[in-house]
């Protein structure tokens, strides 16, 4: 197994996906970030906001790295499809359980540098953006669990991208499922059914990184709800790539 998890380990720094993915977390993180200050400097103009509160919105904004987290992993796998190599990969593997493990587990690792990203530069562009407006910094108990919120949903999405890619195989259709589903699903489903659309994966993460919509789930019940959506999409995953062939 070392061998394959080091086989897969080398394929997810590759190519230009690796670094791609992570220019996109910075470049949405920095452009969250600068709109959350805009947004707080004139809030606290009109005393709306204080800035305990403006401290930990702008940490929270980070939470879109786990797009690209997300999309990372859904790409790790369907390249594969897309370009034939997966039958390959299957074969020397030996296991097509095996395979599936090992990319689970380094897409996971990759989420976790992803989480890493957003944990580091969150507070960064938090210094940076407050100083550029003018305003003062107050870290509060609040913006450390928004922090921990944000890291852990960053790296839980990278796994979700991985089983999905299993699931649908195709590159384009993995990025395009992946971007309907966590920008207008999710979200309009939430509005529309809250009491159904709280349960929904994206809905679900937004409680973990304490998004203020009402009626969310508790981070508790969240973190469950996130691993049973996980399980579902592992058995779906593993059944599908057991019993379809591979092309």
């Amino acid at each position: 197994m070392r061998e394959v998890l080091n086989a897969e380990w080398l394929k997810a720094w590759s190519g230009r996906t690796w670094w791609i993915m992570a220019a996109l977390a910075v470049f949405m993180g920095l452009l969250g970030s600068s709109g959350a200050a805009a947004v707080a400097d004139q809030q606290m103009d009109s005393g709306a906001t204080d800035a305990a509160a403006a401290t930990a919105e702008l940490i929270r904004s980070w939470f879109s790295v786990l797009l690209a987290s997300v999309l990372f992993g859904a790409l790790f796998v369907s390249r594969e499809y897309n370009t034939g190599a997966i039958n390959r990969s299957v074969l020397l593997c030996g296991s097509r359980t095996r395979l599936l493990a090992a990319k689970t587990i380094v897409g996971t690792a990759m989420g976790l540098i992803f989480a890493l990203l957003a944990a580091g530069l969150a507070p960064l562009s938090l210094w940076g953006f407050f100083t550029l407006f003018g305003m003062d910094v107050q870290w509060s108990g609040e913006a450390t669990l928004t922090l921990l919120g944000v890291f852990t949903v960053a790296a839980l999405a990278a796994p979700w991208g991985v089983l999905l890619g299993w699931i649908i195989r195709n590159q384009a259709a993995s990025v395009t499922l992946v971007l309907v589903v966590t920008l207008f699903v999710d979200e309009t489903l939430f509005r529309v059914l809250p009491a159904v659309g709280k349960f929904t994966m994206g809905i679900a993460m937004g409680a973990v990184y304490r998004d203020a919509k009402p009626e969310m789930l508790s981070i508790p019940l969240a973190l469950l709800v996130i691993a049973g959506w996980l399980a579902l999409a592992g058995y779906s995953a593993r059944r599908l790539l057991a019993t379809r062939d591979i092309t």
